[in-house]
């Protein structure tokens, strides 16, 4: 491929006049997404959530060593103290400043102050510089409660606003594909082992919001296409779904791009490289977000609308006739074609005339001039 073919088809697809066949090709999607959400869903049930204090309760340390103690050490003197171990421990910052998190179960006054007690001695440092919240099992379960309130709220609204907007088709769809965006950020979540905290039902709610205005932008531009097809008979509604995808394809990956570039560098370069970790949960469910609600709103929630649509007899009656008239079309182009072989082929005098002999003979003077007998042969148009 040429290099002014490739800025051509840059070109196609930065103006929304690319053709890719992505309603054409809709089984594939929904088997691949039904593949990774089964896979997520598994993922989820075997190896479950990493939840943190203010959802699970207990008590949380912090501490920052004066000396070479590592977490592991901390760890086993928090727990020779009588503490249990949670999930979720972290390492925080690098070099002289690196600091522990150990997160334990619900303890007593008396239980916390011996395990405080006991981390300041292996980390070298006074009592009172090992920072503790508690958080009662009571609290972690109300959380929890609100941030389900919260994402059905959320889900409720999303379908009256499409529903009233657009139509109860799209509705559905867009349910779909907003569940599906929670199953797979869930499941990477799950697979990951990030701890769970209230930034991340922040994140989730946040990303459902990306994901519902690429689905909207889809459905605005297919609603145009479709508005009063049912009056004509150029496009099938598959066809022109498919239009509205690749018009508002640039546009879809244009915004998910500049949202993702952001967490991206939040994620790898302020978690991975500098072991920022307290915005990780966060930066972790907006970038899966992200990129899996631009994908649903492209791949599952328009093919979704086709199918719904072309379930009912309105739309299966002018599919026929869009493809009753184009098979029209091309038997009179075929007649049409014939027609004019023909036309040529007299132009060019061939089979005009046809030469026959007779055997008779002709008395003279008969047919005027010429008139001795014998044979003659004579031409006669067809």
């Amino acid at each position: 491929m040429t290099r002014n073919q490739k800025l051509s088809i840059w070109s196609q697809l930065y103006r929304g006049r690319n053709d890719f066949d992505f309603i054409g090709s809709r089984k594939r999607w929904y088997v691949f997404s039904g593949v990774v959400m089964v896979a997520c869903i598994a993922i989820m049930l075997i190896k479950g959530f990493s939840l943190g204090i203010d959802f699970a309760g207990g008590n949380q340390f912090q501490v920052t060593p004066a000396n070479s103690s590592t977490l592991v050490e901390v760890e086993d003197a928090a727990t020779e103290a009588g503490a249990e171990i949670g999930s979720g421990q972290e390492v925080q910052g690098e070099g002289g400043e690196t600091g522990y998190i150990i997160r334990t179960g619900a303890t007593s006054a008396d239980e916390s102050a011996e395990i405080r007690a006991a981390i300041a001695e292996e980390a070298g440092v006074e009592s009172g510089d090992v920072s503790e919240t508690s958080v009662s099992a009571t609290w972690g379960q109300a959380v929890s409660q609100q941030a389900l309130v919260a994402l059905a709220v959320f889900l409720v609204l999303v379908t009256i606003f499409i529903w009233i907007r657009f139509e109860r088709r799209m509705a559905a769809a867009a349910l779909i594909a907003l569940a599906h965006d929670l199953v797979l950020t869930a499941g990477i979540f799950s697979l990951v082992g990030f701890e769970v905290t209230p930034s991340t039902i922040v994140g989730m709610l946040t990303i459902l919001g990306y994901s519902l205005y690429d689905t909207v932008v889809v459905f605005d531009k297919l609603q145009e296409n479709t508005q009063n097809i049912l009056s004509t008979r150029r496009q099938t509604f598959a066809e022109a779904a498919n239009d509205a995808v690749n018009q508002t394809l640039m546009r879809s990956l244009n915004t998910s791009l500049i949202g993702a570039l952001p967490v991206a560098g939040l994620l790898f370069i302020g978690v991975g490289m500098l072991g920022v970790g307290t915005l990780k949960d966060l930066a972790l469910v907006l970038f899966v977000g992200i990129i899996t609600g631009t994908y649903s709103s492209i791949f599952l929630a328009a093919p979704m609308v086709v199918d719904l649509a072309e379930r009912s007899p309105e739309y299966k009656r002018h599919n026929k006739k869009v493809l009753n008239k184009r098979a029209g079309r091309s038997e009179e182009g075929d007649s049409s074609a014939e027609s004019g072989e023909k036309a040529e082929r007299s132009a060019s005098g061939e089979d005009d005339f046809e030469v026959t002999v007779s055997d008779e003979p002709v008395a003279a003077g008969a047919g005027g001039q010429g008139g001795s007998a014998g044979n003659r042969k004579s031409r006669r148009r067809r």
